[in-house]
């Protein structure tokens, strides 16, 4: 199976930029679930890997208040333009945006927590994570969901998922586990399985 592709993704994000918001309300849902699985509290920092328009932030800013600081990391120029403007209309002062692949991004650290919300290229990228890693704090929290293959009895779906994810991941290395690389950071992880098996939610603490 291939790895990730930094440039491929770049021009499908740059094609799905306008539409993304509106195409990530059916997840929204899940996406809220996951934030709350970080226990953030204020004044602290969260990560938010690969945070494309900043959808994101809105929770993230009610956990951590005023006196927190939130991270957040983008690939897609077109992407981070919208989170920035998003930022400017909302007058947020405590949001750092960063440009950058995450295996080569300027982490400010060390961050209390991270977020991955369906970031599969960057969770099979092991210098990402090693990256991301190096900036965080021992006993930080994470939580993570995303896409993933269904269990052998359900595998007609998998066609499904494939379709769906396919827009968004420039591989499918993976995609039956996509946490395992990640679970080697972490001491504790849990998760479970939602959407009829095809998505997944897990949460753990950084060793």
């Amino acid at each position: 199976m291939s790895a990730p592709d930094p440039q491929l993704a770049i021009a499908r994000y740059r094609a799905h930029a306008p539409g993304y918001d509106a195409s990530a309300a059916r997840t929204m849902r899940l996406r809220r679930r996951t934030v709350a699985r970080l226990g953030l509290r204020p004044g602290q920092t969260v990560l938010d890997v690969a945070c494309g328009t900043g959808l994101s932030f809105p929770l993230l800013r009610d956990c951590v208040g005023e006196s927190g600081r939130i991270v957040g990391v983008e690939l897609s120029p077109e992407m981070l333009a919208l989170a920035r403007e998003r930022c400017r209309r909302e007058g947020w002062r405590n949001v750092t945006l960063i440009e950058s692949a995450l295996e080569s991004a300027d982490i400010p650290g060390p961050v209390d927590a991270i977020l991955f919300n369906f970031t599969h290229d960057v969770l099979r990228s092991r210098a990402a994570l090693g990256r991301i890693f190096a900036a965080t704090r021992p006993g930080a929290r994470v939580a993570v969901a995303g896409m993933k293959l269904a269990p052998w009895w359900l595998a007609p779906l998998n066609l499904v998922v494939r379709a769906q994810a396919r827009p968004y991941m420039t591989t499918f290395e993976g995609l039956r586990a996509p946490w395992d690389l990640l679970e080697g950071h972490l001491a504790a992880f849990e998760r479970e399985t939602v959407l009829l098996g095809t998505g997944y939610i897990g949460w753990g603490v950084v060793r």
